[in-house]
C-alpha cells in the first residue's frame, strides 16, 4: 500500500515511469495533507492558555470540526490506495473477448462500467476535500495565530487536491457514452470547483488578515 511508504519512497514511486501513483493518489495524499495541518492548527489552538476565553459557540464549532477532519483524514489516507486500483476495472474489460456480437457488448457494458467506477473514487476524493475547506475556516478565523500560515497551507493543500481530483473525474467522464450521467457528473464538478474556490478565497482573505495584522 502507497500509504504505508515512507514519504521519500512515495515520491520516488511517483517519479518513476510507473503510472501509479498518479494524479489521482497525489490529489488524495494532497487532500490528507491539507486535513492533518488544520488538525495541527486545532491541537495548537485547544491547548492554549487562553482558549477557554473564547466564546462557547466557537469553542464548539472548533471542537466539532476538529472530530470530523479525524474521519477525514483517514478517509482520504484510504482513497490514495483506493484511486490506485480504480483504473483496474477498465483494463480489465479491455482485456474481454471481443470476437461475437454478445461479448462485443458484453466487454462495451463492462468498459463503461469501468469508467464509472474510475470517476467515481476521485469524485469522492474531491467531496471529501471540499468538506475539509468546508471546516477550515472556523481555523482560520479562531485557530492560534502562531499557526496561521499553517492553516493556510491547509487551505491550498485541501483545494489543490480537490481541483486535482476533478480533473480526473473529467477526463474518465469524457469516455462515458450515458448523456444523462455525464450530465449530471458534470453538473457536479462545476458545483464542487466553484464552491471550493469561495471556499478557499474566504478563509485565506482571513489568514492574511490576520497574518498581517
Amino acid at each position: 500500500m502507497f500509504i504505508d511508504k515512507s514519504l521519500k519512497q512515495y515520491a520516488l514511486d511517483t517519479k518513476s515511469s510507473d503510472p501509479t501513483p498518479g494524479g489521482g493518489s497525489v490529489s488524495a495524499y494532497v487532500g490528507t495533507l491539507g486535513s492533518a495541518l488544520t488538525s495541527m492548527v486545532g491541537g495548537l489552538t485547544f491547548s492554549k492558555k487562553n482558549y477557554e476565553e473564547l466564546p462557547e459557540e466557537v469553542r464548539t464549532n472548533l471542537e466539532a470540526n476538529a472530530k470530523e477532519l479525524e474521519g477525514l483524514f483517514e478517509e482520504l489516507a484510504n482513497v490514495v490506495d483506493e484511486d490506485t486500483n480504480a483504473f483496474d476495472k477498465v483494463m480489465e474489460a479491455f482485456k474481454m473477448p471481443k470476437e461475437t456480437d454478445e461479448e462485443k457488448k458484453a466487454r462495451s457494458q463492462a468498459i463503461q462500467d469501468g469508467y464509472k467506477i474510475a470517476l467515481e473514487v476521485p469524485l469522492k476524493c474531491a467531496e471529501k476535500c471540499h468538506r475539509v475547506l468546508e471546516l477550515q475556516d472556523v481555523f482560520a478565523a479562531y485557530g492560534n495565530v502562531n499557526a496561521i500560515t499553517d492553516i493556510g497551507v491547509g487551505v491550498l493543500l485541501a483545494y489543490s487536491g480537490l481541483e486535482g481530483a476533478l480533473l480526473n473525474v473529467t477526463i474518465n467522464l469524457g469516455s462515458i457514452k450515458d448523456e444523462e450521467y455525464r450530465t449530471t457528473i458534470s453538473a457536479k464538478v462545476s458545483s464542487l470547483l466553484n464552491s471550493a474556490k469561495e471556499l478557499k478565497e474566504a478563509s485565506l482573505k482571513v489568514v492574511y488578515e490576520r497574518l498581517n495584522a
